[in-house]
C-alpha cells in the first residue's frame, strides 16, 4: 500500500495537464454533463444538485471540503453565508484554483495543502464534511473516510461523491485506464462504498447511483 501511496501522492503533487482539464470542465455544467454521460453514463444535475445543501447551513458552521479541487463545491455557498470554511487539497495547483475561485466568488475560506487520509486537525473540528469526486483518487478510500469521520464533531454530516465499478464495461474499462495512468487509486463498487462508510463509523448513509457516479451522505452517531 506505501508504494501505491507514495505513487499517487508524487502524481498528484505534481500533475498538471488532468487536474486542470477536469477543473475546466467540472466548473463548466454543460460540458460536464455531456461528459458525464458520454464517459460515465451519469446524469450529472444530480452531482450539481448536491451543492445547494451548503446555502441551508447557518453562521458560524465549521465545513471542512477536501480535496477541496478547484472549488467546485463553492458554488453552493452564499457570499453572506458566513461560514467557517476549510478547503483543503493534496495539489498546490488546485488550491491555487481553488483560492481564485473563492475570490471570485466572495468566499471567505481558509486554504490547507494536506492529504485527505492525513487530516491534521483535532477530533470534532467540523460540523460538515465534503468530499467530491476525490476518494476515487486515493489509495485508502477507507483510510480517508475514517479521518473525515474523525475529524466531524458528533451529530455532524458527510456530504460528498464519488467514481464507482460495477456500473458497466464501458465505465470499469475507463476506471482501469486511469488506475493504469496514475490519476486513480483504488476505487470501490457500491457495495464498498456503503462498507466504507459504516466502517468509519457513520450512521443514516445515503448512497444513489447514476452511471458510475454515487453520491452519498452520511451523520456522525452523537
Amino acid at each position: 500500500m506505501s508504494g501505491v501511496a507514495d505513487r499517487l501522492d508524487r502524481h498528484w503533487r505534481r500533475g498538471r495537464l488532468v487536474p486542470v482539464v477536469y477543473d475546466f470542465a467540472v466548473e463548466r455544467e454543460p460540458i460536464a454533463r455531456l461528459g458525464g454521460r458520454l464517459l460515465w453514463g451519469a446524469d450529472m444535475r444530480v452531482f450539481y444538485d448536491t451543492f445547494a445543501e451548503a446555502a441551508r447551513l447557518p453562521p458560524g458552521t465549521a465545513v471542512l471540503d477536501v480535496p477541496c479541487g478547484g472549488g467546485v463545491a463553492f458554488r453552493g455557498v452564499p457570499r453572506d453565508a458566513g461560514l467557517r470554511y476549510v478547503a483543503a487539497d493534496l495539489s498546490r495547483l488546485m488550491l491555487g484554483r481553488a483560492r481564485a475561485e473563492a475570490r471570485r466568488r466572495g468566499l471567505d475560506a481558509a486554504f490547507a495543502g494536506v492529504s485527505a487520509d492525513r487530516l491534521p486537525f483535532a477530533d470534532g473540528s467540523f460540523d460538515r464534511c465534503h468530499t467530491y469526486n476525490g476518494l476515487h483518487c486515493l489509495p485508502d478510500p477507507a483510510g480517508a473516510l475514517a479521518e473525515m469521520a474523525r475529524v466531524l464533531r458528533p451529530g455532524g454530516v458527510l456530504r460528498g461523491s464519488a467514481m464507482v465499478t460495477g456500473a458497466g464495461r464501458r465505465q470499469d474499462a475507463f476506471i482501469a485506464f486511469l488506475r493504469a495512468r496514475g490519476d486513480f487509486g483504488r476505487p470501490g463498487s457500491l457495495a464498498n462504498l456503503r462498507g466504507w462508510l459504516d466502517g468509519a463509523g457513520l450512521e443514516s448513509a445515503e448512497v444513489t447511483a447514476t452511471g458510475a457516479l454515487a453520491c452519498f451522505s452520511a451523520v456522525k452517531p452523537g
